[in-house]
């Protein structure tokens, strides 16, 4: 017992060490400029990751290529990008005025301009956190690119193939749309080069497709291995470079500042810059529909709980219902403030409580006094950029001669996290932050509590949690670590420390907001890393994030409106 326990502290001790690792050789590439991701200069990031062996990575280690991991990085990158052997991170430098069309990840906001066939630009305004992501996504796939290559290059002097590549290579070069039985002969010839089962292919295929390419599963495969060939044969490296005016930027707050001051001049404007002001970090429905969902959709949804409600207006389709809502709310003191220009994509909405008719809401017992609050309401930041964002809205706004102090009296954090005791859809109330790769914890007095959730359902955990530099940069045996030793870790995510670093800064030191600022942090599971088939790559919570997310919301709200259960 004693031995296992040592060999699993000696793993968990190589995967702490392999993410210091990449974390240092990733700011070192920075620095420099420029690397070759599959030359000497990418060798450390390489290395680092596959003895990380990262969860959501999968069979990334082994020789056959890693399907839902792949999926995964896909969906976070620009389509066409496994086509560009120059990948150029730049900042917000002006492409949105060009004739460039912004290309926009499914399931990550940044804008992507393929400039020629070869070149791809990705944006880069969320800080650090979004190089580290997106640089590990792409040493991810290269490493997978190789390993095609390895399975149909046959011979490098004779440039021999095999036959499947051959055959794939034909079906790419159609360029149309395949019938269902060229579509399986494709598929056949394409297991063999991925050392997959045709079952377990045809089980994805549809998941990499778009409405203008249903086969574009075929076409990754064929660029990654493609691009591969060329850089062993013709020596034509692939090469990711940091453009000049992204490395000047970069931790100068720039895109926080503006996202900052367009929200406190929305507040001057509207005479609420001096009111009790509440923060919540959320999604851009949950707060909205906790108000007023369930009194405009009454009739709609006769004698149907609140929470069916809730999940009738997550499901695909339910537009004409969310527009209902939304509506109602900006009749009633909500102002949308969709990010136009900030660069920090992150949308916002203003709740002036002053104009709630509460008889309409669900709060119709809320005690507001004789100085209404003011909810602002901020999308998800993205790692480090917590720290931009809030740290920029809690100093003092600055118009002309005059200097607003903001009466900040609580800031509450709700959003999704990794779990390592539970499921999907289970909710965490956190004792403090540890932040992955230092020294630096962050211990609070959370306003929300474990007795608060119990009873309604859905396991509940609490105690300290940790804030890691990126969720792909993850593995069991470190994680297991954290949740089985003193530390006693209950789950991850990636923005808590600095939110809490924020907060500490402007209350304790700056004096720029109340000392005895009040903090809510709250989060629900969108997976388990250290279950087989539970990590990020295995699918999306559907319905199931949906009670979790609207208990907590509901339960922030309460505290601001002064409503005892």
């Amino acid at each position: 017992m004693k031995e296992t326990k040592n060999i699993s502290r000696s793993r968990a001790q190589e995967s702490s060490a392999a993410i210091e690792k990449l974390y240092i050789t990733m700011r070192h590439l920075f620095n420099r400029g420029f690397y070759k991701p599959m030359g000497v200069s990418g060798d450390t990031l390489r290395e680092a990751l596959l003895q990380l062996r990262p969860e959501i990575y999968g069979t990334i280690a082994d020789e056959k290529v890693e399907l839902s991991g792949l999926l995964y990085v896909i969906e976070r990158l620009p389509v066409g990008i496994e086509e560009c052997r120059f990948i150029n991170l730049t900042s917000d430098e002006g492409y949105s005025k060009s004739h460039f069309t912004a290309i926009v990840p499914p399931k990550r906001k940044r804008n992507c301009y393929r400039i020629d066939t070869e070149q791809m630009n990705v944006e880069i305004t969320r800080g650090r956190s979004d190089i580290y992501d997106i640089l590990t996504h792409l040493t991810f796939i290269f490493i997978e690119s190789h390993k095609i290559k390895d399975r149909v290059l046959l011979d490098e002097n004779t440039k021999e193939f095999t036959r499947d590549w051959e055959k794939l290579e034909q079906i790419v070069a159609q360029n149309k749309k395949l019938t269902l039985i060229e579509k399986e002969i494709a598929i056949s010839h394409t297991s063999n080069i991925l050392g997959r089962s045709f079952e377990e292919i045809l089980d994805i295929y549809q998941a990499f497709g778009t409405a203008e390419k249903p086969d574009r599963f075929l076409h990754v495969i064929y660029w990654l291995g493609k691009l591969a060939i060329e850089e062993v044969i013709f020596n034509n490296k692939r090469t990711i470079t940091f453009s000049p005016i992204l490395r000047e930027r970069l931790g100068h707050h720039i895109h926080g500042e503006i996202w900052a001051n367009n929200i406190k001049q929305v507040l001057l404007e509207n005479e609420l810059l001096d009111r009790p002001i509440h923060i919540i970090s959320a999604n851009m429905h949950s707060v909205m529909n906790s108000i007023f969902a369930t009194h405009t959709l009454k009739t709609k949804f006769k004698d149907k709980s609140d929470f069916f409600i809730f999940e009738e207006l997550s499901k695909p389709g339910a537009n004409d219902v969310r527009d209902k809502v939304e509506e109602f709310a900006l009749k009633y003191g909500m102002i949308s403030l969709p990010d136009a220009n900030s660069g920090t994509n992150i949308d916002v909405q203003i709740f002036d409580t002053a104009k709630i008719d509460w008889s309409k809401s669900a709060f119709s017992k809320a005690k507001i006094g004789e100085h209404p609050p003011v909810i602002i309401v901020m999308d998800y930041a993205f790692g480090e950029q917590a720290y931009e964002t809030i740290d920029e809205l809690l100093k003092p706004y600055k118009d002309g001669k005059n200097k607003y102090f903001l009466n900040v009296e609580s800031v509450s954090i709700m959003g999704k996290a990794g779990i390592l005791e539970g499921g999907k859809g289970d909710i965490m109330i956190p004792s403090a932050h540890i932040n992955e790769g230092t020294g630096d914890n962050y211990p609070f007095e959370n306003e929300l509590t474990l007795e608060m959730f119990e009873g309604n359902g859905i396991p509940v955990f609490a105690g300290p949690m940790v804030s890691v530099l990126g969720t792909s940069l993850q593995n069991r045996d470190l994680l297991k670590f954290f949740h089985e030793s003193t530390w006693g870790v209950i789950g991850l995510e990636m923005e808590g420390a600095y939110y809490q670093k924020a907060i500490q800064s402007a209350s304790k030191i700056r004096k720029s907001i109340n000392p005895d600022v009040k903090v809510r942090y709250a989060y629900y599971a969108s997976d388990n890393p250290l279950e087989t088939g539970s990590t990020l790559a295995s699918g999306g919570l559907g319905t199931t994030g949906v009670k979790p997310t609207y208990l907590i919301t509901i339960k922030i709200l309460e505290q601001i409106f002064n409503v005892k259960n």
